[in-house]
């Protein structure tokens, strides 16, 4: 199924890097320092969105007692200090080299903050299997379609000549946007029971990506 695209576009939080138990760690410890109830994680998975501002709204933030932008920040200092305990999800880097085997060309579209995106994934030893790696130019995850189109402007690939893998309903939302076809994870930020309201793929393990 990979050989027949050209390029795969692949979302990093909760697609590559395994940190949805560290994300609600760190939201719970929000919660309960604001005496507001803790999530457990399928109840995370459940409301999580893009923007993450309507997500912390749903968790029971109060943006008139505190803002989006300082409870978020708070949320995203706790989370760059601890953010190399997590690992990467078991078989992703198998199948990331698996494609540049197959001459396919690779990018990394995320949500997170551009020099930090780029720091992670130079981490992870990863860097030199993608051709572009694009984050957004601020901490508070507001979206990434316009990096989807630029990057697809720069790939200049026709409709169904690339594939996006990620975890999230907007990735999806992405995908439809630039042309790429689109493949979900069940196992990152977003219940399935979201992500098979999108009409496409969506498999638990990034390993079945070589049986479909």
């Amino acid at each position: 199924m990979l050989e027949k695209y050209k390029h795969v576009i692949w979302d990093w939080n909760g697609t590559i890097l395994n940190d949805v138990e560290f994300a609600v760690e760190l939201i719970n410890h929000l919660l309960i320092e604001r005496n507001l109830p803790s999530l457990t994680v399928e109840k995370y998975k459940s409301i999580f969105t893009i923007p993450v501002k309507d997500y912390y709204a749903k968790a029971g933030f109060d943006f008139s007692i505190e803002s989006f932008e300082v409870v978020g920040k708070k949320w995203i200092d706790n989370y760059e200090k601890g953010k190399l305990s997590c690992s990467l999800y078991d078989g992703v880097t198998d199948i990331i080299k698996r494609i540049n085997s197959l001459r396919i060309g690779q990018s990394v579209l995320s949500g997170y903050k551009q020099n930090t995106l780029e720091d992670i994934v130079k981490h992870y030893q990863l860097s030199p299997y993608f051709d572009h790696i694009l984050g957004l130019d601020n901490i508070y995850a507001g979206g990434k379609m316009h990096r989807g189109i630029d990057l697809m402007k720069e790939l200049n690939l026709e409709k169904g000549e690339s594939l996006m893998i990620g975890d999230m309903v907007h990735d999806c939302e992405v995908a439809m946007e630039i042309g790429a076809d689109c493949i979900l994870l069940a196992n990152g930020h977003q219940s399935r029971e979201a992500l098979e309201t999108c009409g496409v793929p969506v498999i638990n393990d990034i390993r079945e990506l070589l049986t479909l």
